[in-house]
């Protein structure tokens, strides 16, 4: 089983530089998922993996080997695509096995091949049908089938979950991860979906303009965001920010009021005050996840809590959980609280905030404090 190292890679397209310094480095066995925004640069480093683009500069390694000239079809990897890539005229089993016939892999061996991996991904009852009588779950499963007889060292996943509707995306989310526990291979996946990159990875690197912002496993990267990026990114709904300014009374405050509307005055704990303690009148960006703000007196009591009042603006029931729009600042905040605890519009409502969960970011820089 084989790691991939990435070392100092670029991508420029013309003058437009695409992929800046890359440094990553990717264990045996990994499912490794890079997120970020549309043209953030993900699909285009997933592509200099697969050797379908070429570098501009740096190194690429697949186990130990240099790969920089190697031809995609000789880098020992297998790639599923967004579009599913099926041949029309051709049955399920002929889709799976068209790359072994081009190789001449002896047909007992085509047959054992397609007998494990149909069964494992349940297309076994469909391998006389074509691409048209195919649901959307079904053709990608075919997409993967094709990959997997490949047996490689490596899969590249590009988007591939993008065309399906909303239950049939959970559904294949779920048949990769156990693909994955199953085969052990190491993988590298492409989405702009930070839910998938959660519930997949092993370790998630976020992207952003051509770096990576932070490369970590998914409760860290949730949990202690590097930088105003990847907190803002990461997360659903995203965390609210609240600019303000470092204030010492009785302790260390954060005073959001310099954009207009109704000030506010955090106190923070003090394993974040001592860290500031010296930074009184900096420039701050607050960060609370909506989950740690919820109704006063509904969750069990810890320390620094600290409660305020603000009227509803918007209450958004989702099922499991109610999402709460209230204003602080001149800014629309999102507090996640339980569906007995929602109130309809400009009803005034006490909210309780986990300031231990509290982030704390550098105004200027955007970089964790």
């Amino acid at each position: 089983m084989s790691g991939i190292r990435l070392d100092k890679v670029c991508k420029n397209f013309g003058a437009t530089e695409v992929i800046k310094g890359i440094d990553l480095e990717i264990e045996p066995g990994e499912f490794v998922v890079l997120v970020g925004p549309s043209g953030c640069g993900k699909s285009t480093l997933l592509n200099l993996i697969a050797g379908l683009e070429t570098l501009t500069s740096g190194n690429i390694f697949i186990g130990d080997r240099k790969v920089n000239e190697v031809p995609p079809r000789d880098r020992d990897i297998a790639m599923v695509f967004q579009s599913y890539a099926l041949y029309p005229t051709k049955t399920v089993r002929e889709n799976i096995t068209f790359g072994m016939e081009t190789r001449r892999i002896p047909r007992d061996v085509q047959d054992a091949a397609v007998k494990e991996f149909a069964t494992l991904l349940q297309i076994d009852k469909l391998l006389a049908r074509k691409p048209g009588q195919l649901s959307g779950g079904q053709r990608q499963r075919v997409a993967m089938g094709r990959a997997l007889v490949r047996k490689p060292d490596v899969f590249l996943f590009d988007e591939p979950l993008s065309n399906l509707d909303a239950k049939l995306r959970i559904e294949m989310r779920t048949e990769i991860k156990k693909l994955h526990q199953r085969l052990g291979k190491t993988s590298v996946y492409v989405t702009h979906d930070q839910i998938e990159a959660m519930t997949l990875a092993t370790r998630i690197a976020v992207m952003d303009l051509g770096h990576i912002r932070q490369f970590a496993d998914p409760a860290t990267v949730y949990e202690d965001p590097a930088d105003l990026f990847v907190a803002g990114f990461m997360g659903s709904p995203p965390m609210n920010m609240i600019p303000g300014k470092l204030v010492r009374e009785d302790g260390m405050h954060v005073d959001c009021g310099g954009n207009g509307g109704t000030p506010m005055r955090f106190p923070l704990p003090d394993a974040i005050a001592r860290r500031v303690a010296d930074q009184e009148g900096m420039d701050v960006v607050l960060g609370l996840r909506p989950e740690t703000i919820f109704a006063a007196g509904t969750e069990l009591p810890g320390p620094n809590r600290y409660i305020f009042e603000r009227p509803v603006v918007v209450e958004e029931p989702t099922g499991p959980d109610t999402m709460i729009v209230f204003e602080i600042a001149g800014l629309d905040l999102i507090a996640r609280v339980r569906p007995q605890d929602g109130k309809p519009q400009g009803t005034s409502f006490r909210f309780e905030v986990e300031m231990d969960r509290a982030k704390l970011f550098d105004a200027k820089t955007g970089l964790r404090l």
